[in-house]
């Protein structure tokens, strides 16, 4: 799974940033928190998964870094994601 995934490539002195993105349906307030609780949900199941709390930081992206451009739901599904950006290793 990817959780296992990126779990296995976190090593003591490494951290991941997730990114919690929406699509651009909603208000800019309503997507920062959805984006919040996106990226939280992954945190939560990965230290569930055995990841150390202090190596993961979860923030919000809204809908500002969507990863397709247009409208419809094959777009809107890309851009309601978590993105996981390994830092330092």
């Amino acid at each position: 799974s990817y959780v296992n995934l990126a779990l296995d490539s976190i090593v003591a002195d490494a951290s991941v940033i997730l990114q919690g993105n929406t699509d651009d349906r909603g208000s800019r307030e309503y997507n920062l928190a959805l984006g919040q609780r996106r990226a939280d949900s992954v945190r939560n199941m990965m230290t569930l998964s055995g990841a150390r709390d202090g190596q993961i930081e979860s923030v919000s992206l809204g809908e500002e870094k969507p990863r397709a451009l247009g409208q419809g739901e094959s777009t809107w599904s890309q851009n309601r994601r978590t993105d996981i950006i390994y830092r330092g290793e």
